[in-house]
């Protein structure tokens, strides 16, 4: 299903779409100045917003036009499971992490209490070279983890620097997050109902961190309303201006 095609077969339908490069997402503003918002993936749809009059005619127009069924309240999409509790919505990828688990033979290993060791710095001759493919794809999935799990973004962002030419001392880190992980498989995303309506930002960097190219980290995390919002971490060349200072 494409953007295109659903636009034409529901013309009643006004519809704007975001851009994004993996999932179609369009947002309707009623005339009460409510949004109700569509996310399409492949043949998988979630409704949301807040007026639900507008989301039970949304359902009946798809219904008309697609084959489509109900299945109720969010509970697993993407490798992402929602549970609801008392004024509450966790989001977590407990199967996700289980399933990697099992996919690279770690599913019995000894658990980590942390994703990554105090410090760490790798050093430019860390060992002998890894299977490479190997470690794109287990990289590659720890970065779809770290989406609901800002526990590991910093080391994954960390052993994502070496994608290109990994060695025995980047593998070890990344096993290391497994293990993290196994410790912790439910651990994700909390979102609940307050009345605090503050907005604390918290930031930090690891200054020449990365020992062969001289680069360091920053990275910032934002609470909106005390829920988790937008995060990063990424890899900055230290300027020598920045260093004589």
């Amino acid at each position: 299903m494409n953007s295109k095609y659903l636009n034409t077969s529901i013309p009643r339908i006004p519809l704007q779409q975001w851009p994004n490069s993996a999932l179609l997402e369009f947002i309707k503003v009623t005339p009460k100045n409510k949004r109700v918002i569509i996310i399409v993936y492949v043949d998988d749809i979630i409704l949301t917003g807040d007026d639900e009059e507008e989301i039970s005619c949304l359902k009946n127009l798809l219904n008309k036009e697609f084959e489509t069924k109900d299945l109720g309240k969010l509970r697993y999409f993407l490798g992402m499971e929602v549970a609801r509790l008392s004024k509450r919505l966790v989001i977590n990828q407990r199967k996700y992490v289980l399933d990697l688990l099992h996919e690279v033979g770690m599913i019995g290993c000894k658990t980590a209490d942390t994703p990554m060791e105090a410090d760490l710095k790798f050093n430019k001759d860390g060992g002998s070279s890894v299977d490479k493919e190997r470690f794109q794809r287990l990289v590659g999935k720890s970065i779809y983890l770290s989406l609901n799990r800002p526990d590991i973004a910093f080391p994954v962002n960390v052993i994502s620097q070496h994608m290109m030419n990994p060695n025995e001392e980047h593998m070890a880190g990344a096993n290391r997050i497994l293990r993290y992980l196994k410790k912790t498989p439910g651990h994700g995303l909390l979102f609940k109902k307050t009345q605090d309506r503050t907005v604390k930002v918290f930031t930090d960097s690891s200054w020449a961190g990365e020992l062969t190219k001289r680069r360091y980290t920053s990275g910032y995390c934002t609470f909106v309303w005390e829920t988790l919002s937008p995060r990063e971490a990424k890899s900055n060349r230290l300027c020598p201006e920045v260093v004589l200072r």
